[in-house]
Protein backbone atom coordinates (compact mmCIF):
# COMPACT_ATOMS: atom_id res chain seq x y z
CA UNK A 1 0.00 0.00 0.00
CA UNK A 2 1.37 3.50 -0.74
CA UNK A 3 2.09 5.71 2.27
CA UNK A 4 -0.33 8.17 2.98
CA UNK A 5 0.84 11.80 3.81
CA UNK A 6 -1.81 14.66 5.39
CA UNK A 7 -2.34 17.45 7.67
CA UNK A 8 -4.83 16.67 10.06
CA UNK A 9 -5.25 20.30 10.42
CA UNK A 10 -7.91 20.85 7.42
CA UNK A 11 -11.31 19.96 6.35
CA UNK A 12 -11.47 20.76 3.28
CA UNK A 13 -11.01 18.32 0.70
CA UNK A 14 -9.53 20.65 -1.84
CA UNK A 15 -6.10 21.82 1.00
CA UNK A 16 -5.18 18.23 1.51
CA UNK A 17 -2.14 17.09 -0.27
CA UNK A 18 -2.04 12.98 -0.63
CA UNK A 19 0.48 10.60 -2.43
CA UNK A 20 -1.75 8.23 -4.55
CA UNK A 21 -3.50 5.01 -2.73
CA UNK A 22 -3.19 1.86 -4.95
CA UNK A 23 -6.03 0.87 -6.60
CA UNK A 24 -7.26 -3.03 -7.37
CA UNK A 25 -9.62 -3.73 -10.66
CA UNK A 26 -13.30 -2.48 -9.43
CA UNK A 27 -15.90 -5.10 -9.38
CA UNK A 28 -18.69 -5.56 -12.22
CA UNK A 29 -21.77 -4.11 -10.65
CA UNK A 30 -24.85 -6.16 -11.10
CA UNK A 31 -27.87 -4.16 -12.70
CA UNK A 32 -30.84 -6.82 -10.81
CA UNK A 33 -31.63 -7.08 -7.10
CA UNK A 34 -32.03 -10.38 -5.55
CA UNK A 35 -35.21 -11.01 -6.66
CA UNK A 36 -35.26 -10.35 -10.11
CA UNK A 37 -38.02 -7.60 -9.52
CA UNK A 38 -38.01 -3.22 -9.45
CA UNK A 39 -35.87 -1.53 -6.94
CA UNK A 40 -37.67 -0.49 -3.93
CA UNK A 41 -41.02 -2.40 -4.74
CA UNK A 42 -43.55 -1.19 -1.63
CA UNK A 43 -46.73 -2.35 -4.05
CA UNK A 44 -46.28 -6.05 -3.86
CA UNK A 45 -46.97 -7.85 -0.21
CA UNK A 46 -46.84 -11.04 -1.60
CA UNK A 47 -43.61 -12.39 -0.01
CA UNK A 48 -43.11 -12.93 3.17
CA UNK A 49 -39.76 -10.36 2.88
CA UNK A 50 -42.11 -8.08 1.53
CA UNK A 51 -44.85 -8.39 3.93
CA UNK A 52 -41.94 -7.65 6.90
CA UNK A 53 -40.88 -4.88 5.68
CA UNK A 54 -44.50 -3.27 5.63
CA UNK A 55 -44.67 -4.36 9.24
CA UNK A 56 -41.51 -2.72 9.80
CA UNK A 57 -42.85 0.42 8.28
CA UNK A 58 -45.84 0.65 10.29
CA UNK A 59 -44.07 0.38 13.93
CA UNK A 60 -40.95 2.74 12.70
CA UNK A 61 -44.10 5.81 11.10
CA UNK A 62 -45.95 5.06 14.30
CA UNK A 63 -42.99 5.34 17.04
CA UNK A 64 -40.51 7.89 15.29
CA UNK A 65 -41.92 11.11 17.31
CA UNK A 66 -39.97 14.07 18.06
CA UNK A 67 -39.74 13.80 21.21
CA UNK A 68 -38.03 10.12 20.68
CA UNK A 69 -35.73 11.54 18.41
CA UNK A 70 -34.86 13.98 20.33
CA UNK A 71 -34.18 11.03 23.43
CA UNK A 72 -32.24 9.36 21.22
CA UNK A 73 -29.53 11.94 20.21
CA UNK A 74 -29.07 12.58 24.06
CA UNK A 75 -28.66 9.16 24.54
CA UNK A 76 -26.50 7.90 21.36
CA UNK A 77 -24.25 10.90 20.78
CA UNK A 78 -22.56 10.74 24.33
CA UNK A 79 -20.00 8.47 21.80
CA UNK A 80 -19.75 6.06 24.84
CA UNK A 81 -20.95 2.93 23.85
CA UNK A 82 -17.46 1.25 21.98
CA UNK A 83 -13.98 2.15 21.18
CA UNK A 84 -13.01 0.57 17.81
CA UNK A 85 -11.99 0.91 14.00
CA UNK A 86 -13.84 1.50 10.98
CA UNK A 87 -13.09 -2.01 9.87
CA UNK A 88 -14.34 -3.60 12.91
CA UNK A 89 -17.08 -1.80 12.76
CA UNK A 90 -17.99 -3.23 9.37
CA UNK A 91 -17.11 -7.04 10.31
CA UNK A 92 -20.02 -6.48 13.50
CA UNK A 93 -22.27 -5.86 10.20
CA UNK A 94 -21.83 -9.29 9.18
CA UNK A 95 -24.38 -10.91 11.31
CA UNK A 96 -26.97 -7.88 10.24
CA UNK A 97 -29.92 -8.14 7.58
CA UNK A 98 -31.45 -5.17 7.29
CA UNK A 99 -35.31 -5.32 7.86
CA UNK A 100 -36.49 -2.80 6.11
CA UNK A 101 -34.92 -3.88 2.90
CA UNK A 102 -36.79 -5.54 0.03
CA UNK A 103 -34.28 -5.70 -2.18
CA UNK A 104 -31.10 -7.54 0.39
CA UNK A 105 -31.40 -10.35 2.77
CA UNK A 106 -27.41 -10.40 2.40
CA UNK A 107 -25.66 -9.38 5.65
CA UNK A 108 -24.78 -5.38 5.77
CA UNK A 109 -20.73 -5.66 4.51
CA UNK A 110 -21.65 -6.94 1.80
CA UNK A 111 -23.88 -4.00 0.22
CA UNK A 112 -21.36 -1.42 1.86
CA UNK A 113 -18.68 -3.12 -0.68
CA UNK A 114 -21.13 -3.38 -3.69
CA UNK A 115 -22.19 0.38 -2.95
CA UNK A 116 -18.32 1.37 -2.82
CA UNK A 117 -17.40 -0.86 -5.72
CA UNK A 118 -19.83 1.04 -7.68
CA UNK A 119 -18.53 4.43 -7.10
CA UNK A 120 -15.26 3.32 -7.95
CA UNK A 121 -16.45 2.24 -10.89
CA UNK A 122 -18.18 5.31 -12.06
CA UNK A 123 -16.02 7.91 -9.98
CA UNK A 124 -12.21 5.87 -10.66
CA UNK A 125 -10.63 9.42 -9.25
CA UNK A 126 -12.75 10.25 -6.75
CA UNK A 127 -11.54 8.26 -3.70
CA UNK A 128 -13.48 10.10 -1.02
CA UNK A 129 -16.47 8.61 -2.78
CA UNK A 130 -15.61 5.39 -2.67
CA UNK A 131 -14.89 5.78 0.96
CA UNK A 132 -18.44 6.97 1.40
CA UNK A 133 -19.91 4.21 -0.18
CA UNK A 134 -18.31 1.68 2.38
CA UNK A 135 -19.37 4.01 5.08
CA UNK A 136 -22.45 5.27 4.73
CA UNK A 137 -24.68 2.52 6.34
CA UNK A 138 -21.89 1.98 8.94
CA UNK A 139 -24.24 3.13 11.40
CA UNK A 140 -26.67 0.26 11.44
CA UNK A 141 -24.42 -1.32 14.30
CA UNK A 142 -26.37 0.27 16.74
CA UNK A 143 -28.60 -2.59 16.13
CA UNK A 144 -25.97 -4.84 16.86
CA UNK A 145 -25.94 -6.79 20.51
CA UNK A 146 -22.77 -4.72 21.17
CA UNK A 147 -24.34 -1.89 21.18
CA UNK A 148 -27.05 -2.82 22.61
CA UNK A 149 -29.36 -4.27 20.31
CA UNK A 150 -31.32 -0.94 19.35
CA UNK A 151 -34.90 -1.99 17.58
CA UNK A 152 -34.17 -1.91 14.00
CA UNK A 153 -36.99 0.48 13.22
CA UNK A 154 -35.45 3.10 15.08
CA UNK A 155 -31.73 2.56 13.04
CA UNK A 156 -33.03 1.50 9.39
CA UNK A 157 -34.90 2.59 6.80
CA UNK A 158 -36.03 5.39 5.15
CA UNK A 159 -36.02 8.62 6.54
CA UNK A 160 -38.19 11.58 7.80
CA UNK A 161 -38.29 14.94 9.42
CA UNK A 162 -39.61 15.24 12.52
CA UNK A 163 -40.93 18.43 13.77
CA UNK A 164 -43.16 19.29 10.65
CA UNK A 165 -45.72 17.53 8.53
CA UNK A 166 -45.23 14.48 7.03
CA UNK A 167 -44.98 14.84 3.42
CA UNK A 168 -47.31 12.23 0.85
CA UNK A 169 -43.98 10.91 -0.74
CA UNK A 170 -43.01 9.12 2.24
CA UNK A 171 -43.45 5.35 1.73
CA UNK A 172 -46.23 3.91 3.76
CA UNK A 173 -47.03 7.28 4.09
CA UNK A 174 -50.64 6.09 5.41
CA UNK A 175 -48.71 4.53 8.62
CA UNK A 176 -48.26 8.06 10.53
CA UNK A 177 -52.05 8.01 11.11
CA UNK A 178 -50.51 6.36 14.36
CA UNK A 179 -48.03 8.67 15.00
CA UNK A 180 -48.89 11.49 17.61
CA UNK A 181 -47.18 14.16 15.83
CA UNK A 182 -49.76 14.21 12.67
CA UNK A 183 -52.22 14.97 14.84
CA UNK A 184 -50.37 17.73 17.43
CA UNK A 185 -50.90 21.42 15.85
CA UNK A 186 -47.20 22.19 16.95
CA UNK A 187 -46.03 19.79 14.26
CA UNK A 188 -48.44 18.70 11.46
CA UNK A 189 -47.50 21.94 9.75
CA UNK A 190 -45.68 22.32 6.67
CA UNK A 191 -42.53 23.79 8.42
CA UNK A 192 -43.81 22.99 11.90
CA UNK A 193 -40.68 23.72 14.66
CA UNK A 194 -38.62 25.37 11.75
CA UNK A 195 -38.65 27.69 9.27
CA UNK A 196 -38.60 28.67 5.64
CA UNK A 197 -35.20 27.27 3.81
CA UNK A 198 -33.23 26.99 7.37
CA UNK A 199 -31.61 24.04 5.72
CA UNK A 200 -31.11 20.64 6.68
CA UNK A 201 -28.47 21.05 9.55
CA UNK A 202 -31.30 22.60 11.49
CA UNK A 203 -33.85 20.05 11.08
CA UNK A 204 -34.23 16.85 12.80
CA UNK A 205 -34.45 13.70 11.15
CA UNK A 206 -36.04 10.32 12.17
CA UNK A 207 -33.72 8.32 14.44
CA UNK A 208 -31.18 6.02 12.63
CA UNK A 209 -27.79 4.97 11.49
CA UNK A 210 -27.57 8.20 8.92
CA UNK A 211 -27.51 11.12 11.78
CA UNK A 212 -25.35 8.42 14.17
CA UNK A 213 -23.15 7.42 11.25
CA UNK A 214 -22.97 10.86 10.47
CA UNK A 215 -22.20 12.44 14.17
CA UNK A 216 -19.81 9.53 14.79
CA UNK A 217 -17.46 11.38 11.70
CA UNK A 218 -17.90 14.92 12.92
CA UNK A 219 -16.82 13.51 16.76
CA UNK A 220 -13.92 11.44 15.25
CA UNK A 221 -12.64 14.99 13.05
CA UNK A 222 -13.34 12.70 9.69
CA UNK A 223 -11.64 14.45 6.99
CA UNK A 224 -14.15 13.87 4.16
CA UNK A 225 -15.69 16.56 2.40
CA UNK A 226 -18.69 18.12 2.86
CA UNK A 227 -20.63 16.19 0.19
CA UNK A 228 -19.49 13.08 1.80
CA UNK A 229 -20.72 13.78 5.09
CA UNK A 230 -24.33 15.12 3.34
CA UNK A 231 -24.33 12.02 1.44
CA UNK A 232 -24.24 9.56 4.87
CA UNK A 233 -26.35 11.82 6.41
CA UNK A 234 -28.85 11.98 4.09
CA UNK A 235 -28.89 8.55 1.73
CA UNK A 236 -32.18 7.19 3.43
CA UNK A 237 -33.73 10.61 2.59
CA UNK A 238 -35.84 8.95 -0.33
CA UNK A 239 -38.42 11.60 -0.32
CA UNK A 240 -35.65 14.32 -0.71
CA UNK A 241 -33.61 12.59 -3.32
CA UNK A 242 -35.73 10.26 -5.36
CA UNK A 243 -39.11 12.63 -4.82
CA UNK A 244 -38.22 16.16 -4.61
CA UNK A 245 -40.36 16.84 -1.58
CA UNK A 246 -38.60 19.11 1.61
CA UNK A 247 -37.62 21.69 -0.78
CA UNK A 248 -39.05 24.49 1.34
CA UNK A 249 -36.43 23.73 4.45
CA UNK A 250 -33.12 23.41 2.38
CA UNK A 251 -30.55 25.96 2.26
CA UNK A 252 -27.80 26.51 -0.41
CA UNK A 253 -25.69 24.48 1.33
CA UNK A 254 -28.10 21.30 0.94
CA UNK A 255 -28.99 22.52 -2.80
CA UNK A 256 -25.42 22.38 -4.13
CA UNK A 257 -24.82 18.98 -2.00
CA UNK A 258 -28.39 17.59 -3.53
CA UNK A 259 -26.52 16.28 -7.10
CA UNK A 260 -23.74 13.81 -5.24
CA UNK A 261 -26.73 12.49 -3.20
CA UNK A 262 -28.97 11.80 -6.13
CA UNK A 263 -25.57 10.18 -7.87
CA UNK A 264 -24.69 8.08 -4.54
CA UNK A 265 -28.38 6.93 -4.56
CA UNK A 266 -27.94 4.90 -8.10
CA UNK A 267 -24.57 3.44 -6.66
CA UNK A 268 -26.24 2.75 -3.79
CA UNK A 269 -29.33 1.23 -4.51
CA UNK A 270 -29.09 -0.61 -7.94
CA UNK A 271 -26.47 -2.99 -6.61
CA UNK A 272 -27.92 -4.62 -4.15
CA UNK A 273 -27.80 -8.30 -5.07
CA UNK A 274 -26.10 -11.75 -4.49
CA UNK A 275 -23.29 -10.96 -6.79
CA UNK A 276 -20.85 -11.22 -3.85
CA UNK A 277 -17.95 -8.85 -3.45
CA UNK A 278 -14.19 -10.51 -2.30
CA UNK A 279 -13.74 -8.85 0.98
CA UNK A 280 -10.21 -10.20 1.65
CA UNK A 281 -9.03 -8.96 -2.27
CA UNK A 282 -11.11 -5.43 -1.48
CA UNK A 283 -9.78 -5.00 2.33
CA UNK A 284 -6.41 -3.52 1.82
CA UNK A 285 -7.55 -0.75 -0.60
CA UNK A 286 -10.27 0.36 1.63
CA UNK A 287 -7.96 0.38 4.74
CA UNK A 288 -5.62 2.69 2.64
CA UNK A 289 -8.51 5.14 1.98
CA UNK A 290 -9.78 4.92 6.41
CA UNK A 291 -6.29 5.64 6.86
CA UNK A 292 -6.13 8.89 4.63
CA UNK A 293 -9.21 10.26 5.86
CA UNK A 294 -9.81 9.25 9.63
CA UNK A 295 -7.11 10.78 11.89
CA UNK A 296 -6.75 8.01 14.08
CA UNK A 297 -7.71 3.81 13.80
CA UNK A 298 -9.68 3.85 16.86
CA UNK A 299 -12.49 5.97 17.07
CA UNK A 300 -15.59 6.53 19.78
CA UNK A 301 -18.78 4.71 18.82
Amino acid sequence: MATLVASRSFTDLNTLKFEPVETAPPSVVPDTNIYGIEFRDYTNAVTERQKQVEQFYKTNHELQTYEFVQKQKEHWLKFDKKVMSVWEAAELLNELVDDSDPDLDLPQIVHLLQTAEACRKAHPKEDWLHLTGFLHDLGKVMSHEAFGSLAQWACVGDTFPVGCAYDKSVIYHRFFEGNPDKHDPKYNTELGVYTQNCGLKNVDMSWGHDEYMYQMMVKNGCLLPRAAHSIVRYHSFYALHRDDAYHHLLDEDDKEDLAWLKAFNQHDLYTKSHTLEDVAQLKGYYMGLIHKYFPTEKLVW
